[in-house]
């Protein structure tokens, strides 16, 4: 017999038939290879014409125009007329159709035919075949038959059945069918060299791994998959490459992924686009896609759309996401409709949310059930919510439990919590471990609490030198020091007792506008030492009566030495009732040696009114 043929000849005519139904994703069936329609008439007839005249090659290629068009009828007895005269590309293109007729076992005997004699293709169809029914050792065989002779769906197929089993070999075959353009081979490697790199993509030290993962992802989002092209934005975004991220996530979501037009959606939103965003998160929930569902919820609740939400939130959970749960929770506790929120929360509770418990938690807390709270915030805790192991620190310092208390304040303080790292500050400082407590006050500082800026500059300011006593408008220092930054990051942020110690460190360094207007600033806020200060400062400008209108509002807040100053006030004007009303209240107020005087100046006054 003939040797049915040479290859690449026959490559170049088009007279290989992929096996039909063999896809690249999966390495099944695929439909015949695609040709230019341009002048395939005229091609056709020219075959035809030479097929008659008992051209092998022609039948091969006419059978195969014909099988490729879906005339299995037409196309059989031209396949069988040259394998029958030894074309072994027409006895693969013979099983293709046989097995689209639903004859797997003879096509399998004609695939066998022209693997034998060195068809690729064959040898790969033949391998899907015994895969398919069980015998993987023939499978591996004729798999590898075709991989070895560069045929990419083989080198594929070999490399997903080694795979199944766990071979170290199965890389090595995906990564030779990639580099032959297989676009699922490429996707495939990528995501096996992405799960060797951290989470959401970090390559940590492996930065080799992480460029070639992209770079495979690169490959196969250029040849139209699209959740390569999803996988290749998302390295994109979190790489700041917004631009080019959302080019791949339009490309992948136009060819269908839900997932890449919500990360679509999230972009435009993030750039100020919220129509656009609406516009593909709404086409990613049609299709199913929870996140955008959620997203459109969010929005529509953003808005005041109430009921509108709700039902993207209830389509949410219908997909499957437990936000959308968590959310309708959010949304019933919004409008005041308790009972229904811890419906929902539990719900999403249930299922695994550790934000819907810590949420359930609060509710529960809130009506008094603390026994109830408890269990749900551990739950949350333990499951990662950091809100939730502050919220047990809290908890557990109610009860008077101040060590357990300080074991999930450091929990929750550890991942980054301010007021966590606040109170576990406040508790070192309390325990004398001042070191300890200054670098929890950094972090709850630096994440933004007041207080915490406040206790780390009064931690600061006890280790400076000591220095004169506070003497208004007579300058001491004139440099800022590491502490007066911090009480005034404490008092811009609203701390009175920052605002009251800048003003005073402003006047020790002879500022009294500047200290002026922070004593005044605290004293507005209701800071009793504010308004004494406050009217210190007027006094001393010479502004006696405004000065004693703020030591009446100190006085009346329970200020002994502003009570001590009104009644000295009255009794330089004469009005010795007023001086001894304020100085009786100056000896209630204290302290002792405020007390002790005023005793004496209402004893005086008393003398004085009854002489």
């Amino acid at each position: 017999m003939d040797v049915m043929g040479d290859k690449a000849t026959l490559l170049e005519t088009g007279r290989f038939v992929q096996p039909a139904d063999f896809s690249e994703s999966t390495g099944d069936l695929s439909q015949p290879m695609d040709r230019d329609e341009t002048g395939e008439a005229a091609e056709e007839a020219r075959q035809l014409l030479a097929a008659q005249s008992g051209d092998v090659e022609a039948m091969s290629v006419l059978g195969a125009l014909l099988l490729r068009r879906g005339d299995l009828d037409g196309a059989e007895p031209h396949l069988r007329a040259a394998t029958a005269a030894g074309d072994r590309a027409a006895a693969n293109n013979l099983g293709v159709l046989l097995h689209q007729r639903g004859y797997a076992e003879d096509a399998a005997g004609w695939w066998r035919i022209a693997a034998v004699a060195g068809s690729a293709a064959a040898a790969h169809a033949l391998g899907r075949h015994h895969r398919e029914r069980g015998d993987e050792p023939a499978a591996e065989y004729w798999l590898r038959q075709s991989a070895e002779q560069g045929h990419a769906l083989g080198a594929y197929a070999l490399a997903d059945l080694l795979e199944h089993r766990g071979d170290t070999g199965a890389e090595q075959w995906m990564r030779i069918a990639a580099e032959r353009g297989h676009r699922e081979a490429a996707y495939r490697l990528a995501r096996a060299l992405d799960r060797r790199l951290g989470p959401e993509g970090d390559v940590g030290d492996d930065h080799g791994a992480g460029a070639e993962a992209e770079q495979w992802y690169r490959q196969a989002a250029a040849r139209g998959h699209r959740r390569a092209a999803l996988h290749l934005g998302a390295i994109l975004e979190r790489r700041g490459a917004l631009k080019e991220a959302g080019r791949w996530y339009l490309t992948s979501a136009k060819d269908g992924e839900a997932r890449a037009a919500c990360a679509l959606g999230f972009l435009l939103r993030d750039a100020g686009d919220t129509e656009s965003a609406a516009v593909w998160w709404l086409r990613a929930a049609q299709d199913g896609d929870g996140n955008a569902a959620n997203a459109l919820g969010a929005l529509h609740a953003e808005r005041g759309e109430s009921q509108t939400a709700e039902r993207w939130y209830r389509a949410a959970m219908d997909a499957g996401d437990d936000n959308g749960a968590y959310n309708l929770g959010l949304l019933c506790a919004e409008q005041g409709r308790t009972a229904q929120a811890e419906q929902w929360y539990r719900r999403a509770a249930y299922a695994g949310h550790r934000e819907a418990a810590n949420a359930l938690a609060i509710l529960l807390l809130q009506g008094g059930d603390t026994a109830g709270a408890e269990p749900w915030f551990s739950k949350a805790a333990e499951a990662g919510s950091v809100d939730a192991a502050f919220n047990l620190g809290i908890l557990f310092a109610g009860r008077g439990e101040e060590a357990v208390a300080l074991r999930w304040y450091e929990r929750a303080a550890a991942a980054g919590h301010t007021e966590a790292a606040l109170q576990v500050g406040i508790a070192r400082l309390r325990d004398g471990d001042e070191a300890e407590a200054e670098r929890h006050l950094r972090c709850a500082a630096g994440g933004g609490s007041a207080e915490a800026a406040y206790r780390l500059a009064t931690v600061l300011d006890a280790r400076r030198p000591p220095v004169p006593a506070h003497s208004l408008g007579e300058p001491v220092h004139t440099e800022k020091s590491e502490c007066e930054e911090w009480y005034e990051r404490a008092a811009s942020q609203g701390h009175r007792r920052a605002q009251v110690r800048v003003g005073m460190l402003a006047a020790a360094r002879g500022d009294v506008v500047e200290a002026a207007r922070w004593y005044r600033e605290a004293a507005e806020a209701g800071s009793r030492n504010g308004a004494f200060n406050l009217g210190l400062l007027l006094a001393r400008e010479g502004s006696d009566p405004e000065a004693a209108v703020w030591w009446a509002r100190a006085a009346d807040a329970g200020h002994g030495r502003a009570a001590l100053r009104l009644a000295l006030v009255y009794a330089r004007r004469g009005e010795l009732a007023e001086g001894q009303r304020w100085a009786d209240r100056a000896v209630a107020l204290g302290p002792a040696e405020v007390a002790e005087r005023a005793a004496r100046l209402r004893d005086a006054l008393r003398e004085e009114l009854s002489a």
